[in-house]
C-alpha cells in the first residue's frame, strides 16, 4: 500500500505514479539518489552517488571514443580539408561547447536522467521532447552498431597481429565468424552495463586510461619522426600556425563536410549527463564533467592532428592522410612505420579498448532515457523498472543490447551499402537532439536572461549561439543527403538513402509517437511532465 503525498513546496494537485513505474522516493536533490524534484521530475530508483567528478569525466571521454574517432575520421578530413584539419577540430569543438554550457544550466536546475528528453518536455511540451528523446536513441542504436562492429573487426586484426597469422585476420572477412563476434561483444558490454554504474565506472578507468597513455606515446613518437628524412616519411610537413585558419579551408563545402566529420567526434560527452542521478552532487558535477571531457578531447584530437600531418603530411599516396587506400583506418597503417612492429601492436590494442569502452558505455544514455521516458508514462511503464541489486535499468538495458543486435545483423545480411549509409545519416539526429536541447535551455530560462550577464550568456546567448550553428548544419546535411552521391552512392527512386534512411528514421518516430499518444494520452496532454507539475513523495 502506498500513501501520495503533496510536496509542501510544489503546489496543490497531485498525480498518482503509473503502476509498474517503480517507487517515487524523495530525497535531497544534491545526493544524485532518488528523489522528487522542485520542478516535477521524479526519481526513478537508481543508485546515488556511484560516480564522483573523474569517473563521470571518464565516461564521457569514453563514450565518445577519442583512439576510435580518431583512426577512422583523420583520412576523410584530411580529404576534405587538407591541412586545415586542426581548424576544423577547433570548429566542431565549438558548437559542442555551447551545447555543453546548455546542459550544464538545465542539469543544475533538473538533474534528470532523461536529459535531452526531459527538458525538451519542460520547455517547449510533449510531442517536441518526445521527438527529442526519440532522436536521441536511434542515434545511440546506431553508434552502438557501428561500434561492435569496429571492435569486431579490430578484435581479429590484433589477434592476427599477435600470432602473425594472416588466417585468423582474414576470419573477420566471414560474415558468420563476424557477426557472432559482434554479438558476443554486445552481450559482454550489455553485462557489464546492467551490473550498474560500479562496474562499468572500474572497467572504464582502466580501459580509457590505457587508450589515453598510447595515444600520447603515438604523438610524441610520430613528432619525432616529422623532419627526420626517412623514406616512409617523405611526405611530413612543418608546423604552421596557419593550419588553425578555417578560413583557409579550399571551399564552403569542403568546411562544412569536414565540419560534419569533426561534430561526430565529439559526440556522447552527454553520457555525463545522462548519470546525473547517479553521480554524487548531481547539480553540479555532471557540468564540471563534461566540461573536463570536452577538454580532454579537443586537446587530445589537436595534438594527434598536428603530430600526423608533421609526420607523413596529407597527400594521397604513401602514408599520406589522404590516401584513399588507408583514409578510413589510419592508424592501422602508420601503427608500424611511426611505432614499431612491437608497440605498433599497443596501438591496435588501443583502438580496441576505445570502441569497446565506448560500445559499453554509450549503453549509459540510451538506458537512462529510455527509463525516464517510461517513468513519465512517454513509453511503456515495463521500462521503468530498476534492477532491485544493481539500481540500474535492467529492462532498458537488456532491450537497448538486444535491438542493437538486431540491427546490425539485419543491416550486415542485408546490405553493408545501407549499414554504412544509416552511420552516414547518424550526423542528423545527433544535430537534431542537440540543437533542440540548446534552444530549450534558453526557453526554459528566458525570464531569467535579464536576471544578471552571466545568466545573458550561459543561459541565452552560448545555448543559441550553439543551436544555430547545428541546426545550419541539419539543413546543410539534409540539402546534401537527397544526392545519391552522399555515402555508399545508392538511390532509392532518384534520392540518395542517407535522406531516405535520415528523414525515415524521424518519421518512425513520429508513428511510434502517434501510438503512444494513443495508449497514453495523459503525457501528451501535458498533464505528466510540464512546468506546473508539483513533486511527489511517494511513501511506500
Amino acid at each position: 500500500m502506498t500513501q501520495v503525498e503533496t510536496n509542501p513546496q510544489a503546489g496543490d494537485a497531485v498525480r498518482g505514479v503509473p503502476e509498474g513505474a517503480g517507487p517515487r522516493v524523495s530525497g535531497d536533490r544534491s545526493s544524485g539518489g532518488a528523489r522528487d524534484g522542485h520542478d516535477g521530475v521524479r526519481g526513478k530508483g537508481l543508485g546515488g552517488n556511484s560516480v564522483g567528478l573523474v569517473g563521470s569525466a571518464v565516461i564521457g571521454v569514453s563514450t565518445v571514443a577519442p583512439v576510435y574517432c580518431l583512426t577512422s575520421t583523420l583520412g576523410p578530413t584530411a580529404g576534405e580539408v587538407g591541412l586545415q584539419m586542426p581548424a576544423i577540430f577547433l570548429a566542431g569543438f565549438l558548437p559542442m561547447l555551447l551545447v555543453a554550457f546548455a546542459y550544464r544550466e538545465l542539469n543544475k536546475v533538473m538533474p534528470d536522467c532523461g536529459t535531452s528528453f526531459t527538458w525538451t518536455v519542460k520547455a517547449f511540451g510533449p510531442r517536441l521532447g518526445w521527438m527529442c528523446g526519440w532522436g536521441l536513441v536511434v542515434a545511440t542504436i546506431i553508434v552502438l552498431s557501428n561500434l561492435a562492429g569496429v571492435a569486431t573487426s579490430y578484435f581479429w586484426l590484433l589477434a592476427g597481429e599477435l600470432t602473425g597469422s594472416a588466417a585468423i585476420t582474414a576470419l573477420d572477412d566471414s560474415k558468420p565468424v563476424h557477426i557472432l563476434t559482434c554479438l558476443a561483444l554486445i552481450a559482454l558490454a550489455t553485462l557489464v552495463s546492467y551490473r550498474g554504474m560500479t562496474a562499468t565506472k572500474g572497467v572504464q578507468y582502466a580501459l580509457v586510461g590505457l587508450q589515453l597513455v598510447v595515444l600520447a606515446l603515438f604523438v610524441g613518437m610520430a613528432l619525432s619522426k616529422a623532419g627526420g628524412g626517412l623514406p616512409e616519411f617523405a611526405g611530413a610537413v612543418d608546423f604552421s600556425w596557419s593550419w588553425f585558419n578555417p578560413f583557409s579551408v579550399g571551399s564552403f563545402a569542403a568546411f562544412t563536410a569536414g565540419l560534419s566529420l569533426s561534430i561526430f567526434m565529439y559526440w556522447g560527452w552527454d553520457a555525463c549527463l545522462t548519470a546525473n542521478e547517479e553521480t554524487t552532487g548531481s547539480e553540479k558535477t555532471p557540468g564540471r564533467a563534461a566540461l573536463i571531457a570536452m577538454v580532454v578531447l579537443v586537446g587530445s584530437y589537436l595534438a594527434t592532428a598536428v603530430a600526423v600531418q608533421m609526420a607523413v603530411g596529407t597527400g594521397d599516396k604513401g602514408l599520406g592522410l589522404g590516401n584513399p587506400e588507408t583514409s578510413d583506418n589510419v592508424f592501422a597503417a602508420l601503427a608500424g612505420p611511426v611505432m614499431g612492429p612491437f608497440l605498433g601492436i599497443l596501438l591496435f590494442v588501443a583502438v580496441v579498448a576505445s570502441a569497446t569502452a565506448s560500445l559499453q558505455t554509450t549503453f549509459i544514455p540510451v538506458a537512462r532515457t529510455v527509463l525516464a521516458m517510461s517513468a513519465y508514462e512517454a513509453l511503456p511503464a515495463s521500462y521503468a523498472r530498476v534492477n532491485p541489486r544493481f539500481k540500474s535499468p535492467g529492462r532498458a538495458t537488456v532491450h537497448a543490447g538486444v535491438a542493437t543486435g538486431l540491427f546490425y545483423t539485419v543491416m550486415t545480411l542485408v546490405s553493408e551499402n545501407v549499414l554504412l549509409d544509416t552511420i552516414y545519416a547518424l550526423g542528423l539526429m545527433i544535430c537534431f537532439y542537440y540543437a533542440l536541447t540548446s534552444f530549450a535551455c534558453a526557453w526554459y530560462f528566458r525570464r531569467e536572461l535579464t536576471a544578471s550577464v552571466r545568466d545573458a550568456f550561459f543561459k541565452g546567448v552560448f545555448p543559441v549561439l550553439g543551436g544555430v550553428l547545428l541546426a545550419a548544419v541539419f539543413c546543410k546535411t539534409l540539402y546534401d543527403m537527397w544526392d545519391p552521391a552522399y555515402g555508399s552512392g545508392s538511390s532509392v527512386f532518384g534520392v540518395g538513402s542517407v535522406f531516405v534512411i535520415g528523414v525515415g528514421l524521424l518519421l518512425v518516430g513520429v508513428v511510434v509517437m502517434l501510438v503512444m499518444q494513443r495508449r497514453s494520452p495523459a503525457f501528451f496532454r501535458g498533464e505528466v511532465l510540464t512546468k506546473d507539475t508539483p513533486a511527489l513523495v511517494v511513501q511506500d
